[in-house]
This record gives C-alpha cells, structure tokens and sequence, in this order.
C-alpha cells in the first residue's frame, strides 16, 4: 500500500501537514509545478524557515506526495499520480461536507479476516475509520452508503474484497434509540470537540495586520496574513469532514456544533479562498519576472 493513500499521516499544524496543504491548495493551480524556491517562499509566510521546509519535502518525498523535478534548470517539484488522486478526494471532502438524511441508505461492512492476515486487518479498521465508518462489532462496520466507492476502493487496495461482504440498508433498527447506538458506534465526543475546537480557533481569522470576523463584510486584501490565515484554516479543518460521518438529527445530541463548524469554514473559505490565491500568484510571477530578466 502506497503512503500517499493515507490522508490522515500528519499532524494538522505541524510543518509536513501544512506544506502537504499548501501544495493542495496551490500547485495543481500552479500548472502541476513549483519551484523549491517559491515553496520556501510561501512557507515563510507561514513562519517556517527554508530548512525546516526542505526536511519536510523530503519527507513528502520519502512519502510519494512529491517528485523532485528541474525545469529550465530551476529546481522545483511535481505530484506524483497518486498524491493526485489523493487530493482530489480530499477536495470533495474538505469543500463538500456529507450530511446525511433520515432517509437516506446505510452501508454495512462485515468481515472475517485471518490471523496471518493481521496487518491488513489492521489497516483495514484504521483506513476504516479515517474515512468516517462506524465500528459496530470487530468485524461490521457501519457508515453511510455515500462512503460505498471508498470502501470498495480500501478493501481492493489491501486485497482483501474477497473476505468482505456489503450490505446495503435502511436505518438499522437497534435495541435502545438511535443516540446511544450512535454514540457507541462512532466517537461523537471526539468529533464534536474537534468542531468546537474549529470554531474556537476561527471565529476571528487574520487578515491585513488585523483581526476582522470571518462574517463580516469587509474584503479581504491579498497578503502574506491572508494567505497564513487561509491555509491555517484549511489544515486545521481538513480531517474533521473525514472523521465527521454527517448523521442524521437523530443520531446527534442537540448540542451538536457541526452545523455551526461547517458554516464558519464555508465563511472563512468566501473571504480568504480569493486574497490568498491572488498572494500566491504574485509570489510565482516574480519569481517567473526574475527568471526572465
């Protein structure tokens, strides 16, 4: 199994996860290629040294998220085939939140895998869980029908299709309510915190040398703030859509902060997608200005 079908390898905040998401975020745009010198750049803005940058693209390397690639002689990096694909799902993730409805199907996955097969089994329930499933039992997990695709996709990869079997349902009727299966079958405390955590760290975003609320107003001017502030949000956020299944009313606790988390992000995005964009593109245009004269 390939490292790069991992999503969830690093840390959100740390140095690796951020450049994984600014390479995300901005080298397809860029024409599938960036100089290491613009990368250094942008990851400066982002308080990282050129050093610590350059370890961290090594590790990307190491992890098949990055090929090393000259071009006109200038030293510079490319997405490996898988790293792509890898992104693209993660985009329809992190800007397309599931929210499942009352009626809508369940997907329930069994399956009896042996001994000498540990290590896959153990891949499997971890891959399991990072896409949102559920854990029912040892060997049946739960999660919605939307996730059918990127269950079949794990279990082809590990090579173990042939010792699952998916069924496809309506809600599953349980012994007591739906609230406490729920609670058992997925760790909705945790998820619930990582929202809160969200909204506590992002109900004022930075921008322009000031603090100014992501619901207001006010346009955002392109900078080195903007852009730190942008890709600050997007790390942080992007696992939550991944462990964040979207259940149902029924399945959550009235307190349930994802509502509110999934509106905060989508007003963040409005206000710094644009600014941040426009200050990366002028950090690769004078660079390109530099190179020609």
């Amino acid at each position: 199994m390939s490292a790069v079908l991992d999503d969830m390898d690093s840390r959100p905040g740390s140095t690796t996860s951020l450049l994984r998401t600014v390479i995300g975020l901005y080298l397809r745009d860029a024409g599938g290629w960036m100089s290491a010198k613009d990368i250094v750049t942008l990851m400066e803005a982002l308080g990282t040294s050129g050093t610590v940058t350059r370890t961290a693209l090594g590790r990307l390397r190491k992890k098949d998220v990055v090929l090393q690639e000259a071009r006109d002689g200038v030293p510079g990096f490319t997405l490996t085939e898988g790293a792509a694909t890898m992104l693209a799902r993660g985009d329809r993730r992190i800007y397309n939140p599931r929210s499942m409805s009352a009626s809508d199907p369940w997907c329930l996955i069994s399956f009896s895998i042996p001994e000498t097969e540990r290590e896959k089994r153990h891949q499997l329930r971890r891959r399991l869980h990072w896409i949102g499933c559920g854990t029912v039992a040892a060997g049946l997990w739960i999660c919605p029908d939307s996730l059918r695709v990127e269950v079949e996709e794990i279990l082809a990869d590990l090579d173990l299709r042939s010792m699952a079997t998916i069924f496809v349902t309506e809600t599953p009727l349980v012994g007591g309510s739906l609230q406490d299966a729920a609670s058992k079958w997925w760790d909705l405390d945790a998820v619930a915190e990582l929202h809160r955590d969200f909204i506590r760290e992002h109900t004022w975003v930075s921008g322009n040398g000031a603090d100014i609320p992501a619901s207001s107003g006010e346009a955002v001017e392109p900078s080195p703030e903007a852009f730190a502030a942008y890709v600050q949000c997007i790390d942080r956020w992007r696992i939550i859509p991944y462990l964040d299944p979207g259940l149902p009313s029924a399945f959550l606790p009235a307190d349930w902060p994802g509502a509110q988390g999934t509106a905060l992000f989508s007003r963040i995005v409005a206000a710094y997608a644009e600014p941040s964009g426009q200050f990366v593109r002028s950090v690769l245009q004078e660079t390109a200005g530099v190179a020609v004269s």
